[in-house]
């Protein structure tokens, strides 16, 4: 495969990525009368038993290509990339608002680009800023445009969600950058494999998420339930499983600094999805971060082509 047609092939991925990530966006919405936690903890244990399931079947092909620290590593980025982020994610909306979680989590491909950026031929930081600044312009956007919601938290309410969600951006960050390196690491292990022992990792570690349920006192009919873990199932084949193999696959396609401008995604088809849910077209601030996402990608997607030396003539 040839440099340019696997940029494609990656770009094709982050995008498809972002699609399917996009429900888990709008999950919530439908079951808005239930808790966060019972979403995270329902998502994640179905996470984790289909893909128990689906590697079972091969897990000693699979074993024999493991050492003990990649066992760690999918500890620490089922930990980083999904148990810990969502649960610093929603406390930072339940503590802080949605103004100022979308305003820092926003950031996130800006992170992993800045960062991603320090590797061993990667494009110079320099040819990324206007990608950079339009990424920060669309979050900017996004955040003026809660902020016109009213917010009925306090000062030091408004500090922990802050201190929530840079939590989060640096948990999600992590584990991008983690993540991509493991998969890079790791040749003889597919991405896809890869995303189920992830899964495992994940399903475990929501176990540890069921005594908060003891805290939880609301009441639902058998209808609400039905509804619920329709909706869990289809955020957990949907997102974690069909969602992350693709982002996997693009990891090993795409360098880290184009790689954090896929997240952008995720924003998109979240916007897109949350549109069509509530039935109204965008407003004049989120039409202009849809506008300055697209461009943030573009020029990302361009800087990437250009080649980063000319040879004398």
């Amino acid at each position: 495969m040839t440099h340019g047609s696997t940029h494609i092939a990656g770009i094709a991925c982050g995008a498809a990525a972002g699609a399917f990530w996009g429900f888990a966006f709008l999950g919530p919405a439908m079951v808005a009368d239930f808790a966060p936690v019972q979403l995270a903890m329902s998502r994640y244990l179905i996470f984790g038993a289909i893909s128990l399931a689906l590697v079972l079947p091969r897990w000693r092909e699979i074993a024999d290509r493991l050492k003990r620290s990649d066992y760690f590593t999918l500890a620490w980025l089922g930990l980083a990339g999904n148990t810990l982020y969502y649960v610093l994610m929603g406390s930072a909306v339940q503590l802080g608002g949605i103004a100022m979680t979308s305003l820092v989590i926003g950031f996130l491909p800006v992170a992993v680009t800045v960062i991603g950026s320090n590797a061993e031929g990667a494009v110079p930081i320099s040819r990324l800023a206007p990608s950079l600044l339009l990424c920060s312009a669309g979050a900017v956007c996004i955040g003026l445009q809660a902020l016109a919601l009213p917010s009925s938290t306090s000062l030091l309410q408004q500090g922990a969600g802050l201190l929530c969600a840079t939590g989060a951006l640096i948990s999600w960050t992590s584990y991008a950058i983690g993540n991509s390196r493991a998969l890079a690491r790791l040749k003889d292990v597919s991405a896809h494999d890869w995303n189920l022992l992830t899964g495992v990792a994940t399903g475990f570690q929501a176990l540890a998420l069921i005594p908060s349920l003891a805290f939880i006192n609301t009441v639902h009919d058998a209808t609400a339930w039905a509804r619920f873990a329709v909706v869990s199932l289809g955020v957990a084949i949907l997102a974690s499983i069909v969602g992350n193999a693709f982002w996997n696959r693009m990891s090993r396609l795409l360098p880290l600094t184009l790689a954090g401008q896929m997240i952008l995604f995720e924003t998109l088809f979240a916007l897109l999805y949350g549109l069509a849910w509530e039935r109204r077209l965008p407003t004049t601030l989120e039409a202009i971060a849809f506008c300055f996402v697209l461009l943030s990608v573009g020029t990302c997607i361009h800087a990437h082509r250009v080649p980063a030396t000319v040879a004398p003539a």
